[in-house]
């Protein structure tokens, strides 16, 4: 069967439905992530009327059309869930108009490439903020085979999407672990300023020799910087170790304590603002990771953060923390449950990679299977 060409305006449609009632709560509200998802919001919703903010009811997409400073990608979501979210009145939300023609989950996989990142990119326009506006979505001219052909594909995918999720929750019974040892040992040891068992280190990569950059994630892990970074340039970086950890001084924005441990065998350096330090040989770093790691250390740090503009969390205020410090051989035996969550949480992120890089495949072995 032939493929059938028209405009993407002709298949899909805005939604515009509010929260006027106030039927649904701070528990649905959810931001949009470059990474094609919902995610938690980073806004500070205290006070906030969510009359205004928009329903995304299941199966509905929503993006934002602000494409400036977001790593060359443009954050859309496709709401796959029977729950419906809330998202901030400037996001645009919509739907699937011709399900005669389209199916949902196959416009995701469309959206889920790298070529529509860079296409969204492209057409963007402004000055100070480029957008991709509704009207130059509605221009994108697609090609789409029939909606037997398009299920085909759907399955492929929904079945690797599956395989990865079924491996993420073994992920949450290991985190499980690791929160059950960490309140077994809160009751059993004295807790301890940790000034007396981290080092700041603060030491530069005067020579440029490491190349490696990455950036401090707010999911307390180093990623890919997003902006443009000069690799010939990076004598004022500063150099993580390997089993040193760096973290992140500002809280406004971020709302968590965003901290990264460099768990491989080589350096990294990170930008000059963020904080590195060391453990003593009393303090495993991967069980001081543990604590960061918690929800609790997230409200800590807010808690304890000061500033105007910014609010921060700074190396005095880390040396102020109390934990508790069992004997080296006890943090360690925890330590190595939270090693192997790193590493199948490392592999889980590898899964979901591989299956945003067969988007491109599947779409294209699509339109060639009904050409």
């Amino acid at each position: 069967m032939a493929l059938t060409k028209c405009r993407l305006g002709e298949l899909i449609q805005p939604s515009d439905e509010r929260n006027l009632d106030n039927k649904y709560d701070l528990d649905n509200i959810k931001g949009i992530s470059t990474g094609k998802e919902f995610i938690e919001t980073k806004a500070n919703m205290d006070g906030v009327s969510l009359s205004s903010y928009k329903v995304v009811r299941p199966w509905d997409f929503a993006y934002v059309a602000d494409t400036s400073r977001r790593g060359e990608k443009i954050a859309l979501a496709y709401n796959k869930t029977q729950h419906t979210i809330l998202i901030s009145s400037i996001y645009t939300v919509f739907c699937i108009a011709r399900k005669d023609l389209l199916l949902s989950d196959y416009l995701f996989i469309y959206f889920n490439r790298p070529e529509f990142d860079r296409y969204a990119r492209f057409n963007s326009w402004g000055s100070a903020r480029e957008t991709f506006d509704w009207d130059t979505m509605c221009d994108i001219e697609i090609e789409l085979p029939d909606l037997p052909t398009q299920q085909r594909y759907v399955d492929i995918y929904n079945a690797m999407v599956a395989n990865q999720q079924s491996y993420e929750c073994g992920l949450d019974d290991l985190k499980l672990v690791c929160d059950g040892f960490i309140e077994d040992i809160r009751k059993k040891y004295e807790l301890q300023k940790l000034r007396e068992f981290i080092i700041k280190t603060g030491e530069k990569n005067t020579n440029n020799k490491i190349k490696k950059v990455k950036n401090v994630s707010v999911y307390k892990i180093f990623n890919e910087p997003t902006a443009k970074v000069n690799r010939n340039e990076l004598r004022e970086y500063k150099i993580v170790r390997p089993n040193e950890i760096s973290f992140v001084q500002t809280t406004h924005n971020e709302k968590v304590f965003a901290f990264a441990i460099n768990n491989t065998d080589d350096s990294v350096v990170v930008t000059p603002v963020n904080e590195v330090f060391r453990t003593t040989d009393s303090l495993c770093p991967y069980y001081l990771s543990l604590f960061f790691m918690r929800k609790e250390f997230d409200r800590y740090a807010r808690f304890h953060s000061w500033g105007s503009a910014r609010e921060t969390f700074v190396w005095e205020d880390l040396c102020e923390v109390k934990i508790p410090i069992p004997p080296i051989e006890i943090q360690k035996s925890i330590a190595n449950v939270f090693i192997a969550y790193q590493k199948r949480k490392a592999i889980n992120e590898k899964l979901k990679a591989q299956i945003k890089n067969i988007c491109p495949i599947l779409i294209r072995g699509s339109l060639e299977e009904n050409k």
